[in-house]
């Protein structure tokens, strides 16, 4: 088996080229023979004509114009070699003997039954046995010299035609997680072209699916570390101190929330963006909030216009508000002010953070909400200062 493409092409190049010589000079050397045999038996038909016609008027074998051709009366007078290679009820014959002598032999019927045999001696006329011998040895060189032409236009045509595919495999090993992809051969109007544009397809969303899965592998071990060590840490001190139920509760929906942006962000190439009013999604969190009972309208400051028209995906934007929103109850405790406003493009959600508020993790899950920003387009900032803190959302 060969190793390579070119290899097996060259060698299929290659064994037909040798084939095609090899059957060429066959052909021709039958020819040769053929013409040889053909220009013989012209020449005794025509002697055998003329011999016929001769007898049957003077009653005697005539004189023979050729003198390679010799006619005799019975079969008898003919040479022994001729007599020990033929019978007399030959009609056609062509004797070879071993001294390289080259004899065709007709018989003719004339009247009174009578039958003449006209025997050509036929070694002078073959030329190819003589061509042979003269010129055998350029002729050797020439169809050796065309035959090593042949083998290195299909060297040459073998290593033009995979070329390409031996470029697309090297670029194709050397795609790596990280690196682009651009495969040289994808402007092709080929079959190469459209393969290597399939690969780079194929090679696309393989990156994206290994990026996505160390990022929900990256976001799982260090998203859910913070809300489950608080978790347990309440449940270790449970023994010494009456248990936080409302603590261990928001750990709870914290994990919970998580879980939710994690799955969404795992299926976020699959999720198309559309137009979408904001001011929806804000709402629809703020009215969760407040019939949870975790939040007073009263504490509540709203700056937002009538239609809030941007370019995302809804289940992502509904994630990403309602993670700020529950954040900024956690941090900032009970009796923060909330305010949302939205101006020049931007969404700021800022509340208070008294100073004996659960600060743990503060600035946790600051890395998750940037991927959701990013999976749509958008940009998200935070700005933590004294006793307020800030997240500025820049949308689509």
């Amino acid at each position: 088996m060969f190793k390579t493409i070119r290899q097996g092409l060259f060698a299929a190049l290659a064994g037909f080229t040798v084939l095609i010589c090899v059957c060429y000079t066959a052909l021709a050397v039958v020819i040769a023979y053929v013409t040889e045999d053909t220009v013989v038996d012209r020449l005794l038909e025509r002697e055998a004509v003329a011999a016929a016609t001769y007898f049957r008027q003077h009653g005697k074998v005539g004189p023979v114009a050729n003198d390679l051709i010799r006619v005799y009366r019975s079969f008898g007078e003919l040479p022994a070699v001729v007599r020990q290679s033929a019978t007399p009820a030959d009609r056609r014959a062509e004797v070879f003997t071993q001294t390289g002598q080259h004899f065709h032999l007709r018989a003719l019927d004339v009247a009174g039954g009578v039958r003449l045999y006209l025997l050509a001696d036929a070694a002078p006329l073959l030329v190819v046995s003589q061509l042979v011998a003269d010129v055998g040895g350029v002729l050797i060189a020439v169809a050796l010299a065309l035959l090593g032409l042949a083998l290195l236009l299909a060297y040459l045509l073998a290593r033009r035609l995979v070329l390409p595919l031996q470029v697309l495999a090297q670029e194709a090993r050397a795609v790596k997680l990280d690196s682009a992809i651009d495969f040289s051969a994808r402007h092709r109007p080929d079959e190469i072209g459209f393969l290597a544009q399939r690969l780079a397809g194929s090679f696309g969303q393989l990156q994206d699916a290994l990026r996505r899965e160390h990022a929900f592998t990256r976001d799982v071990s260090h998203e859910l570390r913070t809300p489950l060590t608080v978790m347990n840490n309440t449940l270790a001190l449970a023994g010494s101190r009456p248990l936080d139920v409302a603590q261990l509760q928001a750990g709870l929906d914290e994990v919970r929330d998580t879980i939710e942006v994690l799955f969404a962000l795992a299926r976020a190439e699959h999720i198309p963006a559309e137009t979408l009013d904001l001011r929806i999604c804000i709402a629809q969190s703020m009215l969760k909030l407040l019939q949870d009972g975790r939040w007073d309208d009263r504490e509540l400051a709203i700056e937002l216009p009538d239609r809030l028209a941007v370019r995302g995906n809804p289940q992502l934007a509904a994630l990403l508000i309602n993670n700020c929103l529950s954040n900024a109850l956690f941090h900032g405790g009970a009796g923060s002010h909330l305010r949302l406003v939205f101006a020049d493009g931007c969404l700021s959600i800022s509340n208070t953070v008294m100073a004996a508020a659960r600060m743990q993790g503060f600035a946790h899950g600051q890395n998750l909400r940037v991927r959701v920003a990013g999976a749509m387009g958008w940009q998200v900032s935070f700005h933590p200062g004294e006793g307020v803190y800030r997240v500025d959302i820049v949308p689509c």
